[in-house]
This record gives C-alpha cells, structure tokens and sequence, in this order.
C-alpha cells in the first residue's frame, strides 16, 4: 500500500513538471519531486529486499527520451531502481543549471551569477554523477547481461556513464570559471582544469559512440557532448600556449603560436557545433555567452593575434610550428559523490511481522 501510494504521489508530482509548472525563483517542484523520490526508493527496494520473488509481480512503465520505443514496460522492480536514479540525477542536472542563469543583482545591476551559486551549482553536478555512478555500479549489475542488453538506450551503461562525466564536466567548467575571476589563480592552475574538462568531455563522447541514440533528444544529446568537447579542447590549448609562450626559448615560442592558433580554430568550431546542437530538433534558442567561455571568446582571437605576430616578427617563420603540440595529461581530480542506496523502509518489517502471525494462527 505504501509503495503504491508513494508512486502515485511521484507521477502527481512528474505530471506537473509535464505541464511546466516549475517555479522560476528556483524550481520549488524540482526540489519536490526530487525529495519524493529519495523517499520512494526505501519503499521500493523493500521489493528486491534478500532476492525477494515480488521484484518480478510488478510491472513497472517509463516513458523513453532517447530510445527509438516510446515507452518501456518491465517486470522488475530493480529496472524501477534504475529509472528512478537517471531520474534523480536529470533532475539533479536541471537544478545545477537553474543556479547558473544570471539573475539582476539588488543593485540593478547587470545580470550575473553569483559565486555562491556557482559553488553550489558544482556541489549539485556532483550529487548528479553519484547517482549515476551508483546506478552503473550497484544496480546495472543485479540484470543478467541479456536483460542488460535489451534496457532502453536512456538507461544503456554507456549512457549513464557519459551522463555522469557530463556532470563532472560541467563541474569542472564552474572551477574554470572561478580561477578566471580569481586573482591567486595562476596559469598552471588555470590549464590543468581546461585539460581535465577536455577529458571528461572526451570521455563522455567516447561511451556515446555507437549508441542507437534516437528520436531528436538522443541526438540532440549527441552534439551537446561535441559541442562542449571542442569548448573545453580551445580552453585547454589557450591556457597551454599562454604557458609556452613563457619559455625563453624559439622552440618554446613556436609551440605557444600553434597552441595558441589550435585554441582559435576550437573556438570557430566551437560556434558552428553550438549553432548545430540549437538546430537540430527539438530547436533551441542560441544562448548568450557567459561564464568560462563568455570571456574565452573574447581573449582567445586577441591574445592569438598578438602572440602570432609578436613571434613571427621575431624568429623565420621555419620556427613556427605547422601543429600544435600535445596537451599535457592530468589525472582528474573531481569524482562522483559517494551515494549509497538507502536502507530498506521499515514499513516493510512491519508487514513482514504481521504475515508470520497471521501464519501463526492459521496453523494454530
């Protein structure tokens, strides 16, 4: 009765969200719906409790984002495991992003994002990936590996997995961002986040490779990844040849030009795989700059320009290389948070207790 009455009350609430009933001063019904559901994970997991058989009685319906199959209808109560942590995690990532809209100061000013937001922002993309890293973990091993192969492709591993480094991405996006504003930030701090980002995005694109991602949002959600992947390889290379350029010598110097010329063909490309991901449908609109790229945009062609004709006036141009040279490697320092799933409700006990003394009786 309790995991019925739990899950009525989530599709109210998903109902609700369906219809864009979200209040803009920070997405109370997100935070709602979210609360609903790390209680209705206790109840359910009372049905996979000790290898219960109830994980097989009851059918359980999701609706699909990016798989060809409109929706999906399992009798498995781990499958509801599942779905309800991609949930969490969605629901997660729309919260984060929420915290960076700019929003007009008290003092009139112009529209910007606090730090406090951005702070909090990296705490919630963290809360997201550990919802995914628990699914990947913890739950996608309880399927035998048939059942595994036929999941929507919404809850496919390579789906989650690059959801989860898309968290962490953004994460590190946000620490970019504030090492920019920060003036004790310095440049070997500044390349090491840009480097790591572009491996986080390159990870993601990675486990989305090959995937039958469909219907509009999967591909959508394809050239998100490449679009904020070519972001994150100008920053890196930007950072990079500003770095190189601090050498004493032509090699060094060489090496910062093409560094820096790569960081500004990322960055051209980079427009034309935003206005790629805008177009394809569902269209969105094109959004303004801001944040970490917002100022990119701004100092990569002014800086390129100078450093390419500060150096070409200085060495033949044999010295200047025709590729740029390799991005350092650097192990990624942000991870997932470490979530557990929770521990069984106790109206579970309860009921287990009252179906022995009715079996006592009847044998008495």
């Amino acid at each position: 009765m309790v995991l019925v009455e739990s899950r009525h009350f989530l599709l109210s609430l998903i109902c609700l969200l369906k219809f864009n009933q979200i209040f803009p001063a920070g997405g109370s019904t997100l935070g709602d719906l979210l609360q609903a559901l790390e209680d209705y994970l206790p109840v359910l997991l009372g049905l996979v409790k000790d290898g219960s058989p109830l994980q097989h009685k009851v059918q359980f319906v999701w609706f699909n984002q990016e798989d060809e199959a409109e929706e999906t209808a399992v009798y498995s109560a781990w499958y509801e495991v599942l779905s309800v942590l991609h949930l969490m995690a969605m629901l997660s990532l729309s919260q984060a992003n929420l915290l960076l809209l700019p929003r007009t100061s008290a003092d009139g000013c112009q529209p910007k994002i606090s730090e406090e937001s951005r702070r909090s922002a990296i705490d919630i993309f963290l809360k997201a990936a550990g919802y995914l890293d628990c699914s990947v973990r913890h739950v996608l091993p309880q399927f035998p590996s048939e059942f595994r192969r036929n999941l929507p492709v919404d809850l496919a591993e390579g789906v989650l997995r690059a959801l989860c480094l898309h968290a962490l991405g953004q994460g590190v996006d946000i620490q970019l961002g504030l090492a920019i504003d920060s003036t004790k930030a310095t440049l070997a701090v500044k390349r090491r986040l840009a480097c790591e980002m572009v491996k986080y995005w390159q990870q993601a694109q990675d486990n989305l490779m090959n995937l039958p991602l469909a219907n509009g949002w999967g591909e959508k959600h394809r050239l998100f990844v490449k679009w904020k992947y070519i972001e994150a390889k100008a920053a890196a290379y930007y950072y990079h040849g500003l770095i190189l350029d601090e050498g004493n010598t032509e090699k060094s110097h060489g090496m910062a030009v093409a560094a820096l010329q790569a960081a500004d063909e990322y960055l051209k490309e980079s427009k034309k795989a935003c206005e790629a991901f805008n177009a394809s449908v569902p269209v969105s609109r094109n959004p303004a700059l801001w944040g970490t790229m917002k100022y990119l945009f701004e100092k990569i062609p002014k800086d390129t320009s100078s450093k390419v004709r500060i150096n070409r006036d200085l060495y033949s141009t044999e010295k200047i290389m025709e590729t740029a040279p390799t991005l350092p490697d650097f192990a990624l320092a942000l991870k997932p948070d470490d979530y557990q799933l929770p521990i069984v409700n106790a109206s579970w006990n309860e009921e287990t207790n009252k179906a022995q003394l009715n079996l006592e009786k009847l044998k008495g």
